[in-house]
């Protein structure tokens, strides 16, 4: 009896299918629309909008196991930047240059055509770097990708990717997914743009260390960790075709010996680096303008010094008056501090690209405690106040106090008049784009 049923449900699937070829002939002789279909394609054409594939040069991608309906009849194309280069049902793509491509399989069938991309993009062996004699270089935090950056103002980019730990190991794994920070650096190279490894240890919004943060000052000061973290950042930077590093070195804001410690260990590393790595690569080194700036030992090994001229400490803290943090004057004085110990030509002065938001206030009217403000990124108080673009205050929960792009712009006119290699922004990835973006204001009047 089962060996009966058995028959009978093979018999029953049987016509299914001869039904159902009969219904598709039946269509096509009655001249109703048959759209070609592709079959197996899923693990090649991956329905993510945003998933590219990332090939070194001479790697190969091939697209092999499709299968095409009607079988036999459809006519397949390649095509490659929207050239065909292919009417065989399968194609293998060779990465024999650097830059984005999109591949295209179009299968066509009485008229209609079904179609499918992937897009790939091949990290460039060399490149040439964008003309100009300023440095505007932006940084991206860990957390933000390519897509970011505002590559047609920018002349340098620092990917803060690297953290030191509190076990003392340079953690880089945000970078490692689907090779974020090769694809990265890849995008930037062709676009003419330097890379830099940016490394720090934990840092808050504003580009600052964590109060009392000494992850990162406890491996530079022991000579056996500084020599394995220098090895370990010649060893990424290699690995990721990067251009040099910068060194974020803001955590010196714990006890007087160990500030002292830190900052003469700068000194040190940097030397250690320079000897490291090759002869042409960019090395930076970001400096405070606060109390600690007379610590320092000598810099000189750096391509230049990145000046942390912004966030001037005198309006956070209980009962402290609400007010802009990162002013004209505070900017043009902490520019001038590092001035009087290196060429202008050496340094780079910082920018802001976020605001001081307040979200409590006391019976004055001033900031409640120390937990009654936080960072907003510029993007951020666009999205809210479109408008302020051009201001600096928002009545955003209490108050935020932000650079606008009229104060930006002053910013860089000053640098450009008194002969200062540039300006970086903290953090490109808080910008915007378009005509209200900080970088690009930044970038025009610096170019």
């Amino acid at each position: 009896m089962k060996k009966l049923s058995y028959l009978l449900y093979i018999a029953f699937v049987s016509l299914l299918l001869v039904g159902c070829e009969k219904d598709e002939a039946e269509e096509q002789a009655e001249g109703r629309a048959f759209t070609p279909r592709v079959f197996n394609e899923t693990s090649l054409f991956p329905e993510h909008p945003d998933s590219v594939r990332i090939l070194n040069i001479g790697q190969t991608m091939t697209f092999a196991g499709l299968q095409f309906s009607p079988s036999g009849k459809a006519k397949v194309s390649w095509k490659v930047n929207d050239t065909e280069v292919s009417t065989d049902t399968t194609f293998t793509f060779t990465a024999a240059t650097g830059g984005e491509y999109r591949i295209k399989l179009d299968v066509m069938y009485e008229g209609l055509t079904s179609s499918r991309t992937r897009d790939v993009f091949v990290i460039p062996d060399t490149y040439e770097k964008k003309a100009g004699t300023s440095v505007v270089m932006a940084y991206l935090n860990d957390t933000a990708s390519y897509k970011y950056a505002n590559w047609d103002n920018i002349t340098h980019l620092a990917y803060k990717v690297a953290t030191i730990t509190a076990a003392g190991v340079m953690d880089v794994s945000k970078g490692e997914a689907y090779r974020k920070a090769e694809e990265l650096t890849g995008r930037a190279h062709v676009k003419g743009i330097p890379v830099l490894l940016g490394i720090s240890g934990a840092l808050s919004g504003d580009g600052w260390s964590v109060s009392s943060s000494n992850n990162f000052g406890a491996v530079i000061t022991d000579v056996a960790k500084r020599a394995a973290l220098v090895q370990s950042i010649k060893n990424y930077i290699t690995a990721k075709k990067m251009d040099g590093v910068d060194i974020m070195m803001t955590d010196i804001n714990t006890t007087a010996a160990i500030i002292n410690a830190n900052a003469a260990a700068t000194g040190p590393f940097l030397n250690e680096l320079r000897a490291a790595l090759e002869a042409n690569a960019i090395i930076t080194l970001t400096v405070t303008t606060n109390l600690y700036h007379d610590r320092y030992p000598d810099l000189s090994a750096a391509s230049w010094l990145n000046v942390h001229a912004f966030e001037d400490g005198l309006h956070v803290g209980p009962g402290k008056a609400l007010g802009q943090p990162s002013g004209y004057d505070y900017f043009v004085t902490g520019a001038n501090l590092w001035k009087a110990k290196y060429p202008a030509t050496k340094l780079v002065i910082g920018i802001p690209a976020f605001g001081l938001r307040y979200t409590a206030l006391d019976a004055n009217g001033n900031n409640l405690s120390w937990t009654s403000y936080n960072y907003m990124a510029y993007k951020d108080i666009l999205a809210q106040v479109p408008a302020a673009f051009d201001k600096e205050y928002a009545a955003i929960a209490q108050g935020v106090y932000f650079n606008g792009v009229p104060l930006v712009t002053q910013k860089a006119a000053y640098l450009k008049a008194n002969g200062f290699l540039g300006a970086y922004v903290w953090a490109g990835d808080y910008d915007v784009k378009g005509a209200n973006s900080l970088t690009g204001a930044i970038y025009n009047s610096l170019k």
